[in-house]
């Protein structure tokens, strides 16, 4: 097992940041370096007021206050760190392909192999390199077919180390993970860098939670694990269908079911659907394996759990449509929330995004609250989509800085992230702002329709009829 003095961390974003700053708190004898090309990203991680950091999680910002400068360094400078460290994390972003064979469902890897070509082209000693993105299976060999055959004749040992962070408690599950999943070869030298790497999380985790796998078991795992919670979460949102058209309220149902041991509560909220970065990600990977593998079965079984969640975005924006007399255009919605979930500033994949877009194309127009995402992030996810020009999705949507500012004379607001604070406005207030009749549309089941409907409203609430 080799002793550790330098960790190099390659992409400074949700997963390295956070992730570089909890090994630094743990491990002050280890210098740790997070380094970016993105010079605008970097500056933000060493902005003097910590607010501006990046990446939003709860707790975060007081790590990096205690740990910057001291034994954790944000910058550009990849190829001294590089040359530097002993271990070196890749924690670039892996978007799936939008272009060739596997669009829409194979990861792109241009920035991994990117990464894979400079490590070789610059490491002069041996090297443990870890992959920490959300990877596709069969990564890990990709990565070490570069490294031996363009390095200087040094010794890589690939290993395998996916995250299992929950944006919005990420730094808590750091703190306190249910597992750590390292997987590398089964050689000798594969087995000590496992070990030198388990070192590592062994400063503030018991050992049985680290495991350690062989590489395609790690890398599956991660894919596996996301995809079974998906699976929960689209398998609720079909049964909320049902329960609007009877009389039956998900909440009972869920509640009901949650209580039986077997299946238990998490992940059994009705919601106007699932985002983030890696739930969708990973299915997709999931269904291009398995279909590579002529599994057509086991592809179409997985790939229904993203069917169902694109469904009921779908059906939460024919809702506003239809309620609001079958026609929006002209008609001012509020939407409270745009990040995927609540405690993060990530956008990624949020169902606010495809519901703005369906609202758009029949003309609405969007006034936008989100305690935590800027404006030009909101603009950015839309213009993405390519469905308008950037200058009409700034025509038809705006985004605002006061929640009270935005309902003035509004026919509907509908509520898409589950943010705290959304609960403790005064909703009376918000009443005799809007116009008449007053229409929420709760996507994400955070108000008592009791309450609602006694203030005036017309609430509608995902899994209730």
């Amino acid at each position: 097992m080799k002793k550790v003095n330098k960790i190099c961390c390659i992409g400074a974003g949700y997963v390295g940041g956070p992730t570089m700053s909890v090994i630094a708190s743990q491990c002050p004898e280890i210098t740790v370096t997070v380094v970016d090309i993105n010079q605008a990203r970097i500056d933000q991680w060493n902005d003097s007021n910590l607010d501006n950091l990046p990446v939003y999680e709860p707790g975060l910002k007081e790590i990096v206050e205690k740990t910057r400068g001291k034994n954790l360094f944000f910058t550009t400078e990849v190829d001294k760190a590089i040359d530097e460290a002993e271990i070196i994390f890749i924690s670039v972003n892996t978007p799936t392909k939008t272009y060739g064979k596997g669009k829409g469902q194979a990861a792109d890897l241009k920035f991994v192999e990117l990464c894979a070509r400079n490590i070789a082209k610059i490491a002069k000693t041996d090297k443990i390199v870890v992959e920490k993105s959300t990877l596709p299976v069969r990564t890990a060999s990709a990565i070490k077919s570069i490294l031996e055959n363009t390095g200087n004749g040094v010794k890589f040992e690939i290993l395998s180390n996916p995250e299992f962070l929950a944006e919005g408690t990420a730094v808590e599950d750091l703190l306190n993970a249910d597992r750590v999943l390292i997987g590398g070869d089964e050689t000798p030298s594969g087995q000590e860098a496992k070990d030198t790497l388990s070192s590592i999380y062994a400063h503030w985790l018991p050992k049985e939670r680290i495991l350690q796998t062989n590489v395609w078991s790690s890398e599956l795992s991660k894919l596996v694990a996301n995809a079974f919670l998906a699976q929960r979460v689209s398998s609720i949102n079909a049964i909320s269908a049902l329960c609007e058209r009877t009389d039956a309220n998900i909440a009972e149902v869920s509640r009901a079911i949650g209580t039986d041991s077997r299946i238990g509560s998490k992940f059994l909220n009705a919601s106007v659907g699932f985002g983030g970065s890696c739930f969708q990600k990973d299915i997709l990977n999931l269904v291009y394996i398995s279909r590579s593998f002529g599994l057509n079965e086991v592809a179409d079984y997985w790939e229904q759990v993203i069917i169902m969640n694109d469904y009921q975005k779908r059906r939460f924006a024919e809702n506003i449509i239809s309620t609001l007399y079958n026609t929006v255009s002209g008609k001012k919605i509020v939407f409270f929330g745009w990040a995927f979930k609540k405690d993060t500033n990530d956008t990624r994949e949020s169902a606010a995004i495809d519901i703005a877009d369906a609202l758009l194309e029949e003309k609405a127009e969007i006034v936008v609250y989100d305690p935590k995402v800027s404006a030009e992030r909101i603009y950015a996810d839309l213009d993405y989509l390519e469905t308008r020009s950037p200058e009409e999705n700034r025509r038809l949507l705006t985004v605002v800085t006061n929640p009270m500012d935005a309902v003035q004379d509004a026919h509907a607001i509908a509520i898409l992230t589950e943010w705290d604070e959304f609960k403790g406005y005064s909703w009376e207030t918000i009443f005799t702002k809007m116009l008449k009749p007053a229409f929420v549309f709760d996507g994400r089941r955070l108000l008592s329709q009791q309450e609602m409907e006694a203030k005036g409203f017309q609430y509608y609430k995902i899994g209730q009829s």
